[in-house]
């Protein structure tokens, strides 16, 4: 059963150590538990107490989910994104694949790193503060179902270890989740 203490992520250690464990506790959290909207509200509480151990300065982190995978849609649109769980300040709700940097991720199958987020042709200003961001498409069956989205107030915040780590908790969610 999931707890409280699995969000305490210990002072002076590590990115890898933090994602490491962040890692671990994520497969904790959806051991038993199949559906997304729990997994993905779990584990956009746990990234936000991950990046708070860190000494990068992000400002949001979570999710935005292919409108299709909503419950009770009239007319679903497998094309456009739609907020889900997360941490931050209020977001923008809905993405078309293609706009911004979550829109391109989503199109493109693919993560993206933006280290200056004011010279990203079509980046959606949701917080005015962001400056880097790192998205990385969760893929299933080789389709995007929904996208990981990670801000930070600093030019270049992400590297190639927030890549990798991030990568791999996205196929934890994709493999994990019932979609």
């Amino acid at each position: 059963m999931p707890h409280a203490d699995t969000s305490y992520f210990p002072p002076n250690a590590t990115k890898p150590e933090i994602y490491t464990q962040l890692l671990s506790e994520a497969q904790g959290l959806l051991h038993n538990q199949r559906n997304w909207i729990s997994n993905l509200s779990n584990v956009a509480s746990l990234l936000w107490h991950a990046y708070a151990a860190l000494p990068a300065p992000v400002n949001w982190s979570g999710f935005y989910i292919r409108q299709d995978k909503f419950p009770n849609v009239a007319l679903p649109d497998p094309h456009i994104l739609w907020l889900g769980p997360f941490q931050g300040r209020p977001a923008c709700q809905e993405i078309r694949f293609g706009r911004g940097v979550c829109g391109a991720a989503a199109l493109k199958r693919e993560t993206v790193v933006v280290g200056d987020v004011f010279a990203f042709p079509g980046h959606i200003a949701c917080d005015a503060s962001s400056r880097s961001e790192i998205v990385v498409p969760i893929l299933v069956g080789g389709e995007t179902v929904g996208i990981l989205d990670v801000d930070c107030t600093v030019v270049d915040g992400f590297d190639e270890v927030d890549r990798g780590f991030l990568e791999e908790l996205a196929g934890l969610l994709a493999r994990g989740c019932d979609w």
